[in-house]
C-alpha cells in the first residue's frame, strides 16, 4: 500500500477489521437497541412488556391448560402476572445444558413455540417476548409450580442471581412472573390502568372461557376488575353495539375448526352507516387484516346475494350487492387460530396465509347462509338494511361524480376561498383550517405564503357521523376541504394525491372552537382515516392570555403561565392575590393528541388541557399588569398570529393520533351521533372533571 493510500484510509476514520465487529452476547441486544423489540421506551413499549408477559399465559388458556390468569399492579411501577398453566418447564435443556427455565428468559428466540409438541398455536411467534420483558426490567423474579414443588429465579437487568431452586412444596401448576420495569431505560413508568383494562378485556373476549383477574393495588383500598366472557367474540360485538341502535336483536356467531385452523366469526347490523369491523389471528390484532378478513369479507357478501336471490328481494334485473354496500353499519369480529401463521412483519399487522382465506370463506359461508334460513326475521332485518345501502351508494355515486370526478379531478379550480401557497412541495405545505372570516383574514396576512396554505370555514361544518357521502358531498364547507386536499373520498380515496403533508386544525380557545375540531376530526377519522393514521393531522394551539407591562409582554398558554407572568411582571411593592406557581412554556414543540379519548378534551378542555376560567372583561390591568384573554383568533393581529400559532420556530401543535381504534370509534359514535342517551350519560359521568369550563 502507498504511503498516499495509507494516508487516505487514516483520513477515512483508520483500520476497519475484525476487531471494530461487535458481536452482542444473550440480552444485549435488547437493551442497546430496546425499539426494535417494543417499538419505543415510552409508554407504549412500557405497557408492551405487559402484553408479553400476558401473552405466554394466554398462549397456555388457548392450548386449554389455563382457565385463570391474575394481574396485580403495584406501587413503584412493580407488576405480577401469575397463571393455572402447565408452568415453564425446569429440566435441563439439552443444548443449552441450563435449566429450561433460565433458557427461556435469558436467551431471545427460546421457547415453546418452534417446534412440535409445545402450543398447536401462539401469538408470541419470536420466542423474545419474556426474554425481552426480563432484559428490560431492573428486577425480575420467576416462580413455578411443578412436579409437586414451587421453582425459583431471579435477575437483575435480564442476568440470573442464582441457579434455579426448589423452595419448598407446591400444588398445582402454573407461572408467576413479577417484574419492575428498568427506570434507566423508559421514560415513562406509570402504567395506565385503562389501558391495561381495555388489553385484557379484549383478550378475555377472544379467549372464551378464560378468567382475567386484575387488582390496581396503588390505590387504597385495592381495585379489583375480572372479565370472563362465556360468549366469546359475540359477546365482544354486543359490546361494541352497547350504544348503537341494532337492526336485529340476534348475533350471528359460528365457531368452527377446518383443517387445522379454527374459525370464529360474529356478527351484527346497526343503523349506522359506517362499519365496525376488528380482525385476530391467534388473539393478535390484525390491524391491516390479512387473509382471514378477505375470506370473511367474501363470504359475507355472496351469502347475503344469494338469500337475497333466492327470497326474491332482488329481482333479476337488479345487480348485485358490493362489498360496500353488505358492510354499511356492520359491526363484526373475525378471529381465527393457525398453527403456522405467517404474519407480514414484527408488527404483525397483517395475516398472509392463502390458505385461510378460502377456509374461512367456507365455514362463514355454509353458516350464515343456514342463520339466514333459521332467522327470517333478522334476515329480512339484514337485506333491507343492504339493500338500502345500495340503493344509497348509487345517489352517493351520482353526487361523487358530480361533485368531484367532474371537479377537482378534471381542472376545476381550487375553492376561491383558499389562500394556496406557492411550494408544489406537498412535504413542506401545510394547511390551515382556520374558523371564521376574521380568523382566515389574520392568517392569510400572518402566513408564509410560500408553504403555508389558509382555508376558512364559514359557521359549523355538517356533522358527518349522522350523514350518507350523498348529503356530506352536497355541504359547500365539506366539499371545499375535500378539493382542497386532493386526495377524493370514498372509493375513489388516493393519499398520494394529498397536497399538504400538515393539515392543521386552528379554531377558537372557546366551547364552540372545542365543536367546530370535534366535527373535523370527525370528517378526517370518518373518511380520512389513513390522514391521522399517517401523522398529517394537527391541532394548533394558540395562546389563551397576553401579559404586558411597558414594553415587555409574554404570551400565556394556560393560567398557570398567565399567573407566572403576572407575577414576573408586577412591581415588588405592589401586592398580589391569586397568583399560582407557573410551568415553564414549551415553545417550537409538536406533542401528540391521542384519540383513544382526546375527543372529550377537544370538547371541554382548554389548549394544554387547563382552561382558564371565564373573564367578564377581554382585558385587566392590575398593578401595572395588563392581561388580555383571547377570546377568538381574530382579536389577534397578523403579526401575533404568525409569532404565537404559525411560526415553526415557535408555536405549540397536537399532533393526532389513534392508540386504540375500538376507543375512538366509540368516543365518536356516543358524542356525534345520533343516540341522545348514551350523550347524556356521557356528559353526566365526566361532568364534574371538567374545571372552569369556558362558556
Amino acid at each position: 500500500m502507498t504511503e498516499s493510500n495509507k494516508r487516505k484510509k487514516k483520513a477515512a476514520g483508520g483500520e476497519y477489521t475484525a476487531k471494530q465487529i461487535t458481536v452482542l452476547q444473550g440480552l444485549d441486544p435488547v437493551r442497546k437497541r430496546p425499539g426494535m423489540y417494543i417499538g419505543n421506551t415510552a409508554s407504549e413499549g412500557l405497557h408492551h412488556l405487559v402484553w408479553e408477559v400476558v401473552d405466554n399465559s394466554i398462549d397456555e388458556a388457548m392450548a386449554g391448560r389455563c382457565s385463570r390468569i391474575d394481574m396485580r399492579l403495584q406501587p413503584n411501577s412493580r407488576v405480577i402476572v401469575s397463571d393455572d398453566g402447565r408452568g415453564i418447564p425446569v429440566d435441563k435443556h439439552p443444548v443449552t445444558k441450563k435449566s429450561a427455565l433460565e433458557t427461556v428468559l435469558t436467551m431471545l428466540h427460546a421457547g415453546g413455540k418452534f417446534g412440535e409438541g409445545g402450543y398447536k398455536v401462539s401469538g408470541g411467534l419470536h420466542g423474545v417476548g419474556v426474554s425481552v420483558v426480563n432484559a428490560l426490567s431492573s428486577w425480575m423474579r420467576a416462580e413455578v409450580k411443578r412436579d409437586g414443588k414451587l421453582w425459583v429465579q431471579e435477575y437483575k437487568r435480564g442476568k440470573p442471581t442464582g441457579a434455579v431452586k426448589a423452595v419448598g412444596n407446591a400444588r398445582g401448576t402454573g407461572t408467576t412472573i413479577t417484574f419492575e420495569p428498568d427506570p434507566t431505560v423508559f421514560s415513562v413508568l406509570d402504567f395506565n390502568l385503562q389501558t391495561v383494562l381495555d388489553h385484557l378485556r379484549q383478550q378475555a373476549y377472544l379467549t372464551k372461557g378464560v378468567v382475567i383477574h386484575v387488582v390496581d393495588e396503588r390505590i387504597k383500598p385495592p381495585q379489583p376488575y375480572t372479565f370472563y366472557f362465556e360468549g366469546g367474540i359475540a359477546s365482544y360485538v354486543r359490546h361494541l353495539n352497547h350504544n348503537k341502535d341494532v337492526k336485529h336483536d340476534s348475533v350471528f356467531y359460528v365457531d368452527k375448526e377446518q383443517h387445522g385452523v379454527r374459525v370464529e366469526a360474529a356478527l351484527q347490523y346497526t343503523e349506522d352507516f359506517k362499519e365496525t369491523m376488528f380482525s385476530f389471528a391467534n388473539n393478535i390484532f390484525t390491524t391491516e387484516g390479512g387473509m382471514h378478513l378477505i375470506g370473511f369479507r367474501t363470504a359475507l357478501t355472496r351469502a347475503i346475494n344469494n338469500y337475497g336471490r333466492k327470497q326474491g328481494y332482488l329481482k333479476e334485473k337488479d345487480e348485485n350487492l358490493t362489498g360496500e354496500d353488505v358492510r354499511e353499519g356492520l359491526t363484526a369480529v373475525i378471529s381465527v387460530k393457525v398453527k403456522d401463521p405467517q404474519f407480514e412483519g414484527q408488527t404483525k399487522a397483517k395475516l398472509g396465509n392463502a390458505e385461510v382465506k378460502s377456509i374461512v370463506d367456507s365455514v362463514v359461508s355454509e353458516s350464515l347462509a343456514e342463520y339466514l334460513e333459521e332467522h327470517p326475521r333478522d334476515a329480512e332485518a339484514m337485506v333491507g338494511k343492504v339493500i338500502l345501502a345500495a340503493r344509497a351508494r348509487v345517489a352517493a355515486r351520482a353526487a361523487r361524480e358530480t361533485v368531484l370526478r367532474k371537479g377537482a379531478l378534471e381542472g376545476m379550480t381550487l375553492p376561491g376561498k383558499l389562500a394556496d401557497c406557492s411550494s408544489r412541495d406537498a412535504s413542506q405545505s401545510e394547511l390551515f383550517i382556520v374558523e371564521g372570516d376574521s380568523a382566515g383574514g389574520s392568517a392569510k396576512q400572518g402566513r408564509n405564503r410560500e408553504f403555508q396554505a389558509i382555508l376558512p370555514l364559514r359557521g359549523k361544518i355538517l356533522n358527518v357521523e349522522r350523514a350518507r357521502l350523498d348529503k356530506m358531498l352536497a355541504n359547500n364547507e365539506v366539499k371545499s376541504l375535500i378539493i382542497a386536499l386532493g386526495t377524493n373520498i370514498g372509493e375513489q380515496f388516493d393519499i398520494s394525491g394529498l397536497r399538504y403533508h400538515r393539515i392543521i386544525v386552528m379554531t377558537d380557545a372557546d366551547v364552540d372552537g372545542a365543536h367546530i375540531r370535534t366535527l373535523l376530526l370527525t370528517l378526517f377519522y370518518r373518511y380520512f382515516p389513513d390522514l391521522i393514521t399517517k401523522g398529517h393531522v394537527y391541532i394548533a394551539q394558540p395562546p389563551l392570555y397576553r401579559v404586558s407591562r411597558a414594553k415587555e409582554f409574554h404570551y400565556a398558554f394556560s393560567d398557570d403561565e398567565r399567573d407566572k407572568f403576572v407575577k414576573q411582571l408586577t412591581p415588588t411593592n405592589v401586592k398580589e392575590k391569586g397568583t399560582t406557581k407557573g410551568k415553564k412554556a414549551v415553545k417550537g414543540k409538536d406533542v401528540t393528541l391521542k384519540l383513544d379519548g382526546a375527543v372529550i378534551g377537544l370538547e371541554t378542555e382548554g389548549q394544554d388541557g387547563s382552561p382558564a376560567a371565564a373573564e367578564d372583561d377581554s382585558v385587566k390591568t392590575t398593578g401595572g399588569v395588563t392581561v388580555q384573554r383571547y377570546k377568538g383568533l381574530g382579536e389577534m393581529n397578523a403579526e401575533q398570529l404568525w409569532e404565537t400559532t404559525m411560526n415553526p420556530g415557535t408555536r405549540i401543535m397536537k399532533q393526532v393520533t389513534i392508540d386504540d381504534a375500538e376507543k375512538a370509534d366509540e368516543i365518536f359514535d356516543i358524542l356525534m351521533g345520533a343516540e341522545v342517551a348514551p350523550r347524556k350519560r356521557f356528559i353526566q359521568t365526566h361532568a364534574k372533571s371538567v374545571q372552569n369550563l369556558d362558556i
